[in-house]
């Protein structure tokens, strides 16, 4: 049974970040839902994007929380005042009983004032059309771009949250999400249903 207040978890993810001074914002499913305005499915935890050259200002805002870094597929400690270059994207951060379980965190590129599609540098899109926001102001990956990072290797799920989507992505970001995918996924299955 969910919670009376669906996005409760979000909502705590996003209190424990009110003083992290750098930009972030909700990605994964839960980027999905906040555009939807409801939640459609379970999730397993929050992901939160930040750009790469703020990881430093992260690690610093999270001192005395468990950091790791994921490396080849493996869970490894995230050093103090260590950089992550790429393929490094992903850390899980914990902290003790106060506050939420768990929070994945994502490094994004970013080139001037254009977020990068770490899979494919040509697939850029501007950051003031990469980021939304929620009618209380919680800021959220937008869902084309969400959907590509989906497109990989879709699960069931990611197939779900496309179906969900669809319908209430705009011309403008259906064609983006289009050219997007004919770059980095030629011949991708989304591409007829867009």
């Amino acid at each position: 049974m969910r919670p009376a207040d669906s996005f409760a978890r979000v909502k705590e993810v996003a209190a424990s970040l009110a003083g992290f001074r750098c930009p972030w914002f909700i990605a994964g499913g839960w980027a999905i839902d906040l555009f939807l305005n409801r939640v459609a499915r379970d999730h397993e935890d929050v992901d939160v994007a930040i750009f790469r050259g703020d990881q430093r200002e992260l690690q610093t805002y999270l001192a005395g929380w468990t950091l790791e870094k994921v490396l080849d597929g493996r869970r490894e400690a995230w050093r103090d005042g260590e950089w992550l270059n790429l393929p490094v994207h992903e850390i899980h951060a914990r902290q003790g009983r106060e506050g939420p379980e768990e929070i994945e965190f994502l490094l994004n590129e970013v080139e001037g004032d254009h977020w990068v599609f770490r899979r494919d540098a040509r697939v850029q899109r501007p950051i003031s059309k990469s980021v939304l926001r929620t009618g209380a102001g919680i800021p959220f990956l937008a869902p084309a771009i969400v959907l590509l990072y989906k497109a990989k290797d879709p699960t069931v799920k990611d197939e779900a949250d496309f179906e969900r989507v669809r319908p209430r992505l705009s011309f403008t970001r259906r064609l983006w999400l289009r050219g997007a995918l004919e770059t980095s996924y030629p011949g991708h299955p989304w591409l007829a249903r867009l």
